[in-house]
């Protein structure tokens, strides 16, 4: 297992954090470096044909070992962390025999990862825990999913006795801010179905996600001195409370779970002259989530009316879509993956995705592309970690995919 924390150490401890604003792919500069580290290593462990663009995505092969026709298959993780909560200065620890205690990550700032509030952490009683310090997210989102990609691949190598078809893999830059698989190129990768390693408790198993939308809304002010503004200041913080206000405050994301969809506020800037309210708008079922977007633009047209200005200034974007409607035709490549798991022991957990990933866009791309554990929780935060037990059996699970797929299509 030390193999597998030294490898992800070194990955987080680069800083990887995109960028929504940029409009450069990647969205950083500072993810060119974990690329270029992984170009090296794949080239180091014995890859084939590996490559890096000029948008900084990383594909490598692993050519086949056996002599019948099989099919190509990938493994796809994204380097980039969220923008959400820093991703600078990463100093992960290494918990050995968690005893099922609180763990002080800071103990000057006083900031205490608990199983009284965090109930996941009861699951991995005497397994070893990365965890940060609480200053800084650890990134376990996903170098985790890299560090079992590239663990797989090595391991493979070296075990050519495991039989398996052709392999490809790839890493690429801004999944978190949506544009993961933007300029992937999926002719070049060649595959005829992938796997996100990105999921988060061992035995996720997901092939459904979210219908995503980011919507914006800039709400319009008038500044005027407030010694003199009675009847002429327009305060627009005071009006974005309106639209806020009218959105049901039992669909976001601290009040669903499961199929249950959301409106989610993440950011507000204002002044008295201009407010701008950014939300992500998720549903898995279409036409509710449709009905989301429709239901936005109402409020933001009744509010106009209501105030007889055009205060509220709505764009909708959408994000991407359920990846389902691509992979149920396709679901030998779920069956196979479950097999995985249950061969090894996991109890395959499978169920929709309360996010996205950049398989969700591949499927509609024409890479059908199911999601698998890498094994983090609390992502986008201070309180994430990661078992070290559950990133050795996410690098299993990919080998014992390689393996069932090879043995699957052996010809009679």
């Amino acid at each position: 297992m030390q193999h597998i924390i030294d490898r992800f150490i070194s990955y987080v401890t680069i800083d990887t954090e995109s960028d929504p604003n940029s409009n450069t792919t990647p969205s950083t500069k500072k993810q060119w470096d974990l690329a270029h580290k992984l170009t090296k290593e794949l080239i180091s462990i014995g890859m084939k044909d590996v490559s890096i663009d000029n948008n900084a995505y990383v594909m490598a092969t692993l050519p086949s070992n056996v002599d019948h026709e099989v099919p190509t298959i990938g493994f796809i993780s994204h380097f980039d962390t969220s923008p959400d909560f820093t991703g600078k200065g990463v100093k992960p620890r290494v918990i050995k025999n968690y005893d099922g205690k609180d763990i002080a990550l800071n103990v000057e700032e006083n900031i205490i990862l608990s199983p009284s509030y965090f109930e996941d952490l009861r699951l991995y009683i005497g397994q070893t825990l990365i965890v940060t310090d609480g200053t800084t997210l650890l990134g376990a989102d996903d170098k985790a999913g890299i560090t079992e990609i590239v663990t797989a691949m090595e391991y493979l190598i070296n075990h050519p006795e495991i039989k398996h078809g052709t392999i490809k893999v790839a890493f690429t830059p801004d999944e978190e801010i949506g544009r993961g698989a933007h300029k992937f190129d999926v002719e070049k990768f060649d595959a005829d179905w992938a796997y996100t390693m990105d999921g988060s408790q061992i035995g996720e198993l997901e092939y459904e996600n979210f219908n995503a939308a980011a919507a914006k809304i800039k709400v319009k002010g008038k500044i005027v001195h407030p010694g003199y503004a009675k009847g002429k200041m327009v305060n627009s913080m005071y009006y974005a409370t309106e639209f806020i206000n009218a959105l049901p405050k039992e669909e976001t994301p601290e009040h669903t779970e499961g199929y249950e969809g959301f409106f989610h506020l993440h950011n507000i800037e204002g002044k008295v002259e201009e407010t701008t309210l950014q939300y992500i708008i998720r549903d898995h079922d279409k036409d509710k989530f449709e009905a989301r977007k429709t239901f936005m633009e109402n409020i933001a047209k009744d509010l106009n009316q209501k105030f007889e200005s055009d205060i509220f200034e709505l764009d909708i974007k959408d994000q991407y879509y359920n990846m389902r409607e691509k992979v149920e035709p396709m679901m030998h490549i779920v069956d196979i993956a479950e097999e995985a798991m249950t061969s090894l022991g996991i109890t395959p957990l499978i169920k929709p995705i309360r996010g996205g990933t950049d398989g969700s866009q591949l499927s509609y791309m024409g890479l059908p592309c199911p999601n698998i554990f890498a094994g983090g929780h609390n992502f986008h935060g201070r309180y994430e970690y990661v078992p070290v037990e559950s990133m050795q059996k996410a690098v299993e699970v990919i080998c014992k995919i390689a393996e069932l797929t090879a043995e699957k299509y052996i010809e009679k």
